[in-house]
């Protein structure tokens, strides 16, 4: 064992707690002011749940109290995802049954029991005996009995977590200004669109027949835009390294396309496939499955990506109308969620979409609407990229803080590791944490 290190249980940091999900069959056990979070809500390898889909009512909550959780706590899925997602509470909340939470006691920094479980997630996945189905299940007691390896000194502790948080807030700092810059760019779009006050739009006049500003124009889906199918790649084609390969797990909440844990085709194999390569600003589309409806935007970033199986790749059949293409599809998808089909799984018919009804303006007004919005697009994938290479450092210095090979405790204020973040330059010191240069 390391010098000033120890091997407790997992159980051993603080109380562990297993949420709970009220009967659906009673709906006024929802609709609450009490945030409900499940794994689905939860996004891999981001630190904090920012959107969740269901509330506890006042009477869940008097049912449910003693799981309510308190904000720095942890949790874990231990049923489904395993091994895959974790998350930081930001706030009180409940969890459901697939997860179990750590709240650390006095001994622990809540902090640094964030990160040793993350690092530890590999072990979680190995609790788990499996089961009759197949689907992954470690036991509140399995999960408890874990052993790890913790600094016995809370500052080590919070030193530790310090640096690696420096990354984390630097990469929720960029998710929210990536946030307000799609609704500055939806806010645009509806302005210009729906309510069609557009530049000059005082002096032009309304077709009689159409309803429409004149030089707007009704056309079909499929007269503007293309439905490509991905392609079902074997599993035992899969590598280590090479092409990415796009799966339906890599759409994140935030309508973007996040490949945290891909999967790769072989270069060689990957040119035999070359017509399955995503493009710039293809909207990606979940049409079979639990996940239907779900999409995400290719940004230059995700260029030499193959695309998989269950998803459209919607293409404009001239670029200008990219931009156009992503913010109107969000009305476009809601109405083909009212048209999916399938006993036994959800899908959409591309029939529906091809037929769908489009209003489009002149070229010039699109050209304008162009102008304005593609820089707000480069900067979200300035955000995306820097995020990136975020991620890949504080990734690095895990590992490392967690073995000793970088040890925090000396205190020195030694820089342990450079980063250029845009136009940014950043040092991180085994004191401090993350400061700009």
């Amino acid at each position: 064992m390391r010098e000033g290190w120890k091997r407790v249980k997992i159980g051993d940091l603080g109380e562990v707690i297993t949420g709970n999900t009220p009967p659906k069959k009673d709906p006024t056990n929802y609709g609450g002011d009490y945030p409900f979070i499940k794994p689905t809500d939860m996004e891999i390898d981001r630190r904090y749940v920012t959107n969740w889909e269901e509330n506890y009512s006042e009477k869940a909550f008097k049912r449910y109290k003693n799981s309510y959780i308190p904000p720095k706590a942890t949790g874990v899925v231990t049923i489904g995802t395993v091994g895959e997602k974790i998350f930081q509470a930001d706030r009180y909340c409940f969890t459901n049954q697939s997860v179990n939470v750590v709240i650390p006691n006095e001994n622990y920094d809540e902090d640094f029991v964030y990160y040793v479980l993350k690092i530890n997630l590999p072990k979680v996945l190995n609790a788990n005996p499996g089961t009759a189905s197949g689907r992954h299940h470690v036991s509140k007691s399995n999960f408890c009995a874990i052993k790890i390896d913790v600094p016995n000194s809370k500052e080590t502790q919070r030193k530790i977590a310090t640096i690696l948080s420096a990354y984390d807030d630097l990469i929720e700092n960029n998710l929210k200004r990536i946030k307000l810059l799609e609704e500055q760019a939806q806010l645009t779009y509806e302005e210009w669109f729906v309510r069609f006050k557009f530049p000059g739009h005082e002096t032009v006049k309304f077709d009689e027949e159409t309803g429409l500003p004149v030089g707007f124009n009704n056309e079909k889906f499929e007269n503007l835009f293309t439905i490509n199918n991905g392609y079902a790649f074997k599993s035992n084609d899969y590598r280590n390294d090479g092409v990415k390969i796009l799966r339906t797990k890599d759409y994140s909440q935030t309508k973007w396309i996040s490949i945290d844990q891909p999967i790769y085709l072989s270069k060689k194999k990957a040119e035999n496939y070359s017509r399955y390569f995503v493009k710039e600003y293809d909207l990606m589309l979940i049409m079979v499955g639990a996940s239907i409806g779900n999409y995400g935007i290719v940004l230059p970033k995700d260029l030499g990506v193959l695309q998989n199986q269950n998803q459209w790749a919607i293409r404009s059949k001239n670029k200008e109308y990219n931009f156009f293409k992503i913010l109107m599809m969000e009305d476009l998808i809601k109405s083909l969620l009212n048209k999916k089909t399938g006993a036994a799984r959800d899908f959409f018919r591309a029939s529906f979409l091809k037929e769908m009804v489009v209003v489009v303006p002149d070229n010039s007004i699109i050209k304008q609407f162009n102008d304005l919005i593609e820089p707000i697009y480069s900067a979200i994938n300035t955000l995306f990229s820097q995020n990136q290479h975020l991620k890949e450092a504080r990734d690095i210095l895990l590992p490392r803080l967690m073995s000793v090979m970088i040890d925090p405790s000396a205190s020195s204020g030694q820089v342990v590791e450079k980063l250029e973040v845009g136009s940014l330059k950043y040092e991180v010191n085994d004191s401090l944490g993350m400061v700009a240069e």
